[in-house]
């Protein structure tokens, strides 16, 4: 069974119905935030909009509602970025808007829905392995978020092109995986990569971040192979994989 790659929700979209499962790749800042609340005990719901409805949403569910960065304070330190919520209380639920990443979850349909960043990536494949996602007739779907034009149109971004790459290298190794050239291509450049750390401090949203203060948010996610934990979307939040 193929290991598919692809950009964005409408390729999210494309995919998901044929696929088992649907790994989400979004490192600055969605999936990796995503890691490091599941890893603290907080179960994370994940929410396309950033509005009043996230508001509603939250209050329905008891969660906290994650804000914008700028827009955190002393009381409410709950946002996107993997540094602040590193250094927040540990809440039991939080609701986590972003107009990436958390798109691609909704984009899934049935499949199971799997968050992964540079920080887990190898525990990530290893748990697709594992459960045989992308091999005995379970097909496999990693899908990079990318960023967004001013337009609303897709933007590539490298830092998510690695981060699936990375886990698409695992399963070729782990194997027995056919992946599509799409993958492979992927997943050949993480390998040929020889300073991923450099490269996501480097590339356009990593200065993105050092440019709005947020630095500390590209060193949590350059944290590579640091977290063994797999969230998984399980009843609208992403958990610890059993």
């Amino acid at each position: 069974m193929t290991v598919s790659f692809g950009w964005g929700p409408v390729e999210a979209r494309a995919l998901a119905p044929a696929a088992a499962c649907l790994v989400v790749v979004d490192v600055l800042s969605f999936t990796t935030s995503v890691g490091v609340a599941v890893e603290r005990g907080t179960a994370v719901l994940p929410y396309r909009w950033r509005d009043a409805t996230a508001v509603a949403y939250a209050r329905e569910r008891e969660a906290v509602l994650a804000v914008g960065r700028s827009e955190a304070t002393g009381t409410h330190p709950w946002t996107l970025s993997p540094a602040a919520l590193r250094a927040a209380p540990a809440p039991d639920r939080l609701v986590l808007p972003s107009p990436n990443g958390s798109t691609l979850a909704a984009e899934a349909g049935d499949a199971t829905v799997v968050a992964a960043s540079l920080r887990n990536h190898s525990a990530v494949a290893r748990w697709l392995a594992e459960w045989g996602y992308g091999s005995a007739g379970r097909p496999l779907a990693v899908v990079a978020a990318g960023e967004r034009w001013p337009d609303g149109s897709l933007r590539p971004a490298l830092e998510d092109l690695l981060g699936a790459g990375a886990v698409l290298a695992g399963l070729r190794a782990a194997g027995p995986h056919t992946l599509t050239p799409e993958a492979t291509a992927a997943a050949t450049l993480w390998s040929a990569t020889e300073d991923p750390v450099a490269a996501l401090h480097g590339c356009d949203s990593g200065r993105e971040l050092y440019e709005y203060g947020f630095p500390q948010d590209v060193g949590v996610a350059a944290e590579i192979d640091s977290s063994t934990t797999v969230p998984v979307l399980v009843d609208g939040a992403f958990q610890e994989a059993p």
